[in-house]
């Protein structure tokens, strides 16, 4: 079952799913709403996730695998890429140590957006458009009404050097969208997230936490 959206002078299709809501979380955190992602788990379980990429920085040899759960809606997450992104790179990533993959969560219908939009044009440039989505989040989430966030999405797209064309055929594409939430249901269940941002390093579970102490943790793995 997909549900159109009219925006902007086109239909974007995405799964029911996309509706998630904000709910309190832990401190650092923004907490997942198990009901509403149980309450459309059935829409999306015959969704082919098959043609979803991995979105990875670093080097696939690297000792430490971090997997980062985050949603371009969450204001945490934000946080922690305007921030402790940048030094986890220059400590870690850049230097071979520790190989990121990045996993979107979706909160609601924007998030999914931003992520269609950084996915557009493949790896090469997710982190890229990521960068900008997050440091302009506040642009975009809180525009307040549908067809002012789409048209600030597509603001950043074409910043990003995207083709108008092929920006829209990303946001048209409810298979995809619908993709990536049975794709996000599934890691999310299967790695017990609750809330954004939450790491798993090695295998282990880690909460967002401020980045000396995210530091410990992987020197730790590390053996440093």
């Amino acid at each position: 079952m997909t549900r159109m959206f009219a925006l902007a002078g086109g239909a974007i299709a995405i799964a029911a799913a996309a509706y998630f809501t904000f709910t309190p979380g832990t401190p650092g955190t923004t907490a997942i709403d198990p009901f509403v992602g149980a309450a459309n788990a059935q829409e999306t379980t015959e969704a082919d996730t098959s043609a979803i990429v991995e979105m990875t920085l670093g080097a696939e040899d690297a000792p430490v695998t971090m997997v980062e759960y985050a949603s371009f809606t969450c204001p945490h997450c934000a946080n922690f890429h305007t921030s402790s992104m940048k030094q986890l790179k220059s400590d870690f990533i850049d230097t071979g140590k520790v190989k990121l993959i990045y996993r979107d969560v979706y909160f609601d219908k924007y998030g999914l957006w931003a992520s269609m939009v950084a996915r557009c044009t493949g790896p090469d440039k997710f982190f890229g458009i990521a960068d900008l989505l997050y440091k302009g989040q506040r642009d975009w989430v809180q525009v307040g009404n549908d067809t002012g966030t789409i048209g600030a999405l597509r603001k950043i797209g074409r910043l990003a050097g995207i083709e108008e064309d092929q920006l829209e055929a990303c946001l048209q594409d409810g298979d995809k969208a619908q993709a990536l939430i049975a794709w996000y249901q599934e890691n999310a269940t299967a790695d017990e997230i609750t809330g954004t941002p939450s790491f798993i390093i090695n295998g282990k579970m880690v909460k967002n936490q401020p980045y000396d102490d995210l530091k410990k943790v992987i020197e730790a793995e590390l053996g440093e």
